[in-house]
């Protein structure tokens, strides 16, 4: 089966298209045919597209919605990979948040659509553009073609009460369902997944410690397979320091800079959401490739505190979920920092030593670009991996199995 994977934003569409069923996913012979983006959809747009055998393309061109998006993106299919409309057999949408409603991935019907857009008040910078992309599929490709959407949220619907609530008065989580969702969800079940394939681990013994680390940022604690605990909270701006999220902050200090700046509510908001963060401590950048280069080469003190930071912070919540679960059996990073970023990785690790945890310098320096591995050493008590993430290829499949009657594997 071609399974459309689409993961649409406020002004961008992220798309591949992936052929897998069960024979293939049991062998892992999955195989990704072409993937792209459309950014800076409404006006003059950039549209990228690789696809197996062609050189990669950008172009640009005016794409004025989400539909029309959708549009451009099956046409490069065509033309690249050459899976024209009749050659997409389901397609498979990535969404934010499922709330308490959905613990699975489910088929999309009206009624899931309604209930996702009733949850536009828990995710309403992201809920409303995942329903563009079902919606400008629904007119692209019609109605009988079977839609999935896998939830971020729904992988952490496993996390005990004492987890997931907080110490703030019980009637607003029975009214309002104030509570602890956690984000990133498909990212930590997919290297979950991956590690106990490399491993010959089985589910109910898989104890990890799981980090998503890139321009957004998430610790996983995962025991029998299942999420325990979770960095991201209510909202994606809690938990680790990430590219301009400022990450775990005494509340208090929302209505102190609000009073001393003379700013709404909302605009600290957004200030905690898109100007903190390492951008927000280096005064540069968003990017620790670039924050990195900085330390090195300028001894930039800003760039170096903010790479501190961001390490620390990881290492603090490693320790807690370690002392949370009882113990692991290992660390995964995963994401654009975790997967790439060796030195990151080292300056994480420095200071676990008395857990059981030691870095094999060479396996670390070489587990880059979207290698996969172990990079502890053999004697560690605490193992340590690179597994890179792909979140894409679990949607596919869990498109898969829901339109053919399986339940999908959680």
């Amino acid at each position: 089966m071609n399974v459309l994977v689409l993961n649409a934003g406020s002004s961008t569409l992220k798309f591949q298209v992936i052929r897998t069923d069960m024979t293939l996913m049991r062998s892992d012979s999955d195989e990704r045919l072409a993937k792209g983006m459309i950014d800076r959809i409404g006006g003059e747009a950039l549209v990228d597209i690789e696809a197996a055998g062609s050189p990669p393309r950008r172009t640009a061109t005016t794409i004025r919605d989400h539909r029309a998006a959708v549009e451009t993106s099956l046409r490069l299919v065509e033309e690249m990979a050459g899976v024209g409309l009749r050659g997409i057999d389901a397609v498979g949408h990535r969404v934010v948040h499922g709330g308490e409603r959905f613990t699975r991935s489910v088929l999309i019907d009206d009624v899931v659509e309604k209930e996702i857009e009733e949850m536009i008040d828990l995710a309403p910078l992201h809920n409303p553009h995942n329903l563009k992309g079902i919606r400008a599929v629904r007119e692209v490709l019609g109605r009988d073609l079977p839609q999935v959407a896998v939830f971020d949220t729904a992988f952490h619907q496993t996390l005990p009460d004492y987890a997931y609530l907080y110490a703030i008065p019980y009637s607003l989580y029975r009214r309002y369902r104030v509570r602890r969702y956690g984000f990133h969800g498909t990212s930590h079940r997919y290297v979950a997944y991956r590690y106990r394939k490399l491993t010959g681990t089985t589910r109910e013994a898989t104890r990890l410690i799981t980090l998503h680390l890139g321009n957004g940022c998430s610790a996983c604690a995962i025991t029998g397979g299942d999420s325990q605990d979770t960095s991201m909270g209510f909202t994606p701006l809690e938990g680790l320091v990430m590219g301009t999220r400022s990450g775990d902050l005494d509340p208090a200090i929302l209505d102190y800079i609000a009073g001393k700046e003379g700013m709404a509510l909302h605009e600290v908001e957004a200030l905690l959401n898109k100007q903190s963060g390492l951008l927000g401590i280096s005064g540069l950048t968003n990017d620790m490739r670039e924050l990195v280069a900085e330390a090195q080469e300028h001894d930039d003190r800003r760039a170096r505190l903010a790479i501190e930071i961001f390490c620390y912070r990881t290492r603090k919540y490693i320790g807690a979920y370690l002392a949370a679960i009882g113990g692991a059996d290992a660390i995964v990073f995963t994401g654009g920092i975790g997967e790439n970023g060796a030195d990151i990785r080292s300056r994480i690790a420095h200071g676990l030593e008395w857990m059981g945890l030691s870095l094999d310098d060479a396996k670390n320096g070489r587990t880059v670009g979207g290698a996969e591995g172990r990079i502890s050493t053999d004697d560690s008590r605490l193992h340590a991996w690179v597994i890179p993430t792909n979140e894409e290829l679990l949607i596919a499949r869990d498109t898969v199995r829901i339109i053919t009657g399986e339940e999908p594997r959680y």
